[in-house]
């Protein structure tokens, strides 16, 4: 399979995919006599992560059939990639190393996703409300780094729990956070774009939903808020919108990397050397937008 499939993958779990193919892996482990069936058993599972990581049945069902094989190695492995999705530290369980994961990996799993539930919904329950969970939420946002793609998708959902219950200032600073670090991410994207436009923050909003689409174009948001645009215009005859100029586009983008990237991100960059200098910015985001393309706007 692409990488590029399995980015998307990854990106934007599919319930109904991740459930088939976890039904699969019980099947075989019904009839797990045979080691062949508990090796179909366990690619079914780690095709049923692949396809949902949010679903904490699909992790539970991978770690048992780890179990079931004796794999202490694949079981820690399970384990760590659960842990970096939930921005958890995975280097905690070198402090495990003499503990028998076959017998105590399970209740680690169970352990891991009751403190912190993939669940947005169930983890909305223990937070909202509880302003020192909430202050420590904010301070890990800020401070993990969230460029892990199902990472970021998890984090801008739990966030989009903050918004919905009246904390809107409080979504735009971790969203702009978030999407620093992956804007890639057009789910956040079209979130704080909806929010910019009940606002009345047009121009924002514009950039949000040009963003969105050019990362996702069958999404179409974009095109959308501008016939929205238009028809509010002029009831009844169609006005063009004109769509803010390039040279506010690169100054909302600059501002929102400034604002929201964290310390620690800046230096992780420094380091692996990621970051770009361009000479003139204003020209190169002309030339993406030639191409259709605007991913290097926070680099």
């Amino acid at each position: 399979m692409a990488n590029s499939d399995i980015t998307k993958k990854l990106q934007h779990p599919r319930r109904s995919l991740g459930n088939r193919h976890r039904s699969q892996a019980e099947k075989f482990l019904k009839i797990s006599e045979e080691n062949e069936n508990l090796s179909w058993a366990e690619q079914s599972a780690k095709q049923a992560v692949l396809y949902d990581f949010t679903n904490p049945d699909n992790w539970v069902t991978l770690t048992k059939i780890k179990i079931l094989n004796k794999d202490k190695d694949g079981i820690r492995a399970v384990l760590e990639e659960l842990f970096s999705i939930l921005g958890r530290d995975p280097d905690l369980l070198d402090q495990l190393k003499n503990i028998d994961l076959t017998h105590n990996g399970m209740s680690l799993l169970h352990a891991g996703l009751k403190i912190d539930p993939l669940d947005p919904d169930k983890w909305a329950k223990d937070v909202l409300g509880n302003e020192k969970e909430i202050e420590n939420f904010i301070k890990r946002v800020e401070t993990l780094d969230l460029r892990d793609v199902r990472a970021n998708v998890l984090f801008s959902r739990r966030i989009e729990r903050l918004r919905d219950n009246g904390d809107e200032e409080l979504f735009i600073h971790l969203s702009r956070i978030l999407l620093a670090q992956r804007p890639s991410n057009h789910e956040t994207w079209n979130e704080l774009g909806k929010l910019h436009e009940r606002r009345g923050e047009y121009d924002d909003a514009w950039f949000c939903y040009d963003q969105a689409q050019t990362y996702f174009p069958l999404l179409q948001v974009r095109d959308k808020y501008k016939k929205r645009m238009e028809a509010k215009m002029d009831g009844t005859k169609i006005i063009p919108w004109k769509e803010p100029i390039i040279r506010n586009r690169v100054d909302f983008l600059k501002k929102m990397e400034v604002m929201a990237t964290p310390r620690n991100y800046m230096e992780n960059l420094k380091v692996q050397d990621i970051e770009e200098k361009e000479s003139d910015i204003y020209q190169k985001i002309i030339d993406l937008r030639t191409q259709g393309n605007l991913s290097g706007a926070f680099s």
